[in-house]
């Protein structure tokens, strides 16, 4: 499981596909979400807006995982 490290109260899954280099740009998030499952916490997640706090997990379609961690 790969980490996220974050020093802010939370990040949004779209700042955190970006951080992870799973896309480009921010603009990509939403085209990205509508192509890929994403789960967050183990539910299906599409919103590029949801606000990942330190102790949450992300699978993307591959299987691969990111942990949410304090900085």
């Amino acid at each position: 499981m790969n980490s996220i490290a974050i020093s802010t109260a939370y990040i949004t899954l779209g700042q955190m596909l970006k951080e992870a280099g799973i896309i480009d740009t921010g603009g990509m998030a939403k085209w990205y979400l509508s192509e890929h499952l994403v789960h967050v916490n183990d539910e299906e997640e599409n919103r590029r807006g949801k606000k990942l706090v330190p102790g949450d997990t992300v699978t993307l379609e591959d299987g691969t995982s990111f942990q949410i961690v304090e900085k």
